[in-house]
């Protein structure tokens, strides 16, 4: 019984007998009926708009892969134009620099003025490996690098750098009596590492010390024959989980990893040529989500793997292009690195 007929009883109980007997009987009199009636509608709100439950007769298997990568190791190689623009700014640094007195570098007698004389009768100029600077004279006017010239060269350059700091300043300088030269020892210098190493000549894709300037990534040979990331089926786990426990299964414990973040970088969907019975499931594919990881230390090692992998490469961008399938490329390639 709602507000309104509470009300109407309620007056009519203090009219008495001057309320006509029609309206008295307008009145509503059996209320559990009401009553009975809300408490069916309001017994489960929600049983009327629950839609069936329609079980799939199609699906997926869900596999986790894990793209590996080595990050570049050393600074790609400058474009000509970058070399000849950073010389320039070296030698303009010169000429901005050779207005001040010394003095304003180094305090008198003091050994690193000394150094700095000796090394100056030696060098004829501060910088050792941009050439010679003639900021004053008749010919301070000539002094753009011309093309070709040898200080534009890296390689000179970087001679130049060891062999000044293999020298002390002394070489050449009068003995006591001045009769004869000093002959001082060289103190032995480490030279830079070459920026082509050996695995780069022998073009050898199962090591890590190769394309230093690139980013490598990790691709195995499945018991199919085929070249793609490491994966495995997802169990009961998540992705990241599941990303540690392949690359554990897949390249041995020998690798010091780690997986970056908890959400995939892409996937890839493979249809089968004939669906797969699963149950009462019919299995027409597999989805892979890819999780990105890093190698910081370690080489892979397929020789106890759970998978029945074949072979393993450590692959730039394009190298890997190369050994999987369009269909796998057009998936992966968004997730890789140009460089």
């Amino acid at each position: 019984m709602n507000a309104g007929q509470q009300t109407t009883r309620r007056l009519a109980a203090r009219a008495g007998s001057s309320i006509c007997h029609s309206c008295r009987a307008s009145v509503p009199r059996n209320t559990y009926a009401t009553a009975a009636a809300t408490a069916v509608q309001t017994e489960d709100p929600f049983s009327q708009h629950v839609p069936p439950v329609a079980h799939p007769s199609t699906a997926y298997a869900v596999n986790a892969g894990v793209v590996l990568s080595r990050p570049p190791q050393i600074t790609r190689d400058l474009h000509p134009f970058e070399a000849a623009f950073f010389l320039y700014q070296r030698r303009l640094n010169e000429r901005l620099a050779l207005p001040f007195t010394r003095y304003f570098y180094f305090k008198k007698r003091t050994p690193a003025d000394l150094e700095w004389k000796r090394k100056m009768r030696q060098r004829l100029t501060p910088a050792r490996d941009i050439g010679r600077y003639k900021g004053y004279g008749d010919e301070a006017w000539n002094d753009e690098v011309l093309v070709g010239a040898k200080e534009s060269d890296f390689e000179w350059q970087v001679g130049s750098l060891i062999e000044d700091a293999e020298n002390s300043g002394a070489e050449g300088a009068p003995a006591a009596t001045g009769a004869a030269a000093k002959k001082v020892d060289r103190e032995p210098v480490d030279k830079p590492m070459p920026r082509v190493t050996v695995a780069d000549e022998k073009n050898d894709t199962k090591s890590l010390n190769r394309a230093l300037q690139r980013t490598l990534y990790l691709l195995v040979k499945n018991k199919e024959g085929q070249w793609q990331f490491p994966q495995d089926k997802l169990l009961e786990e998540h992705l990241h989980g599941a990303a540690n426990r392949i690359l554990t299964q897949a390249a041995g414990p020998n690798m010091n990893t780690w997986v970056v973040g908890h959400v995939p970088i892409g996937q890839h969907q493979l249809e089968y040529p004939e669906p797969k019975a699963m149950g009462s499931l019919k299995e027409y594919g597999a989805k892979t989500f890819f999780m990105k990881a890093r190698i910081m230390a370690g080489q892979a090692d397929l020789k106890d793997n759970k998978f029945g992998l074949q072979d393993f490469k450590w692959l730039a961008k394009e190298e890997l292009q190369k050994e999987v399938d369009d269909r796998y490329w057009k998936s992966v390639k968004n997730m890789l690195a140009e460089r």
